[in-house]
């Protein structure tokens, strides 16, 4: 995952011992949005000092877990690659679930759209993310065994995909990978990033703020009621449950 050389039972160890400290964990979490982040940033989120936060980070980026950037005064760091985020995203899945305590309507909103559709680094997850697995497979574009189908491939091009260029990179055409609300598989490799990015351009999808959480457009209803038959209603984040009493 992290470099080429055969894994033995020590390094796969160290590669744990990265991540079972909380703090390194969120931070790899918070890095699925796909963008940079400042150590400051990080900081603020996990609720660390920002020292501590400088000593986590440099040893998520030695473990070959994030790359970093500098630019003056300040230091952004990413996940190191896809495969990294598609990880994390796997252990999240596998992860015990707690229900952390929601405070806010807004917060019990903030919740729902996440579960509903957000990105996986830079792939579509959530409730959406498997119901286009599942209309792609239904339509005949998505083969057992994860690998697309010769209308799958006509179908990315006819979407404005350069699939050639996708067969090019190291990267997998497809992979699924396990999404961690719902315990399902979402389209994963650089044709599921080639999706995303295509949905995203063609405005069917837009984000909702800073964090993860996507929103399907009107017109992406439309679209994707077209091209995958998707109902519309489907696409539609569920109203959030709030029991925390007084006023909303």
């Amino acid at each position: 995952m992290v470099n080429e050389t055969t894994a033995d039972g020590r390094s796969m160890a160290q590669l744990a011992a990265l991540l079972a400290d909380g703090t390194r964990a969120s931070f790899c979490l918070a890095l699925l949005d796909g963008r940079a982040w400042t150590a400051g940033e990080l900081a603020r989120m996990a609720g660390v000092a920002p020292s501590t936060a400088s000593v986590h980070l440099t040893q998520l980026v030695s473990g070959g877990l994030l790359a970093e950037e500098r630019q003056g005064r300040h230091r952004y760091v990413r996940l190191a690659n896809p495969g990294v985020a598609e990880m994390i995203e796997d252990l999240a899945a596998y992860a015990p679930r707690i229900a952390a305590p929601i405070k806010s309507l807004r917060g019990a909103k903030a919740a729902a759209a996440l579960a509903h559709a957000r990105t996986c680094y830079d792939h579509l997850a959530g409730r959406v993310g498997v119901l286009v697995v599942d209309a792609m497979a239904a339509r005949g574009l998505l083969e057992p065994g994860w690998a697309l189908s010769e209308a799958g491939l006509r179908w990315l091009v006819d979407l404005g995909i350069d699939v050639s260029a996708l067969r090019s990179t190291r990267r997998p055409l497809v992979r699924h990978c396990l999404d961690w609300t719902e315990r399902r598989h979402h389209l994963a490799g650089s044709a599921g990033a080639a999706l995303c990015g295509r949905f995203f351009d063609i405005g069917w999808i837009t984000r909702t703020g800073n964090n993860r959480a996507v929103r399907v457009t009107d017109s992406g209803r439309r679209g994707f009621e077209e091209v995958l038959r998707i109902s519309p209603g489907d696409l539609d984040p569920p109203a959030a449950a709030w029991s925390g009493g007084g006023r909303a």
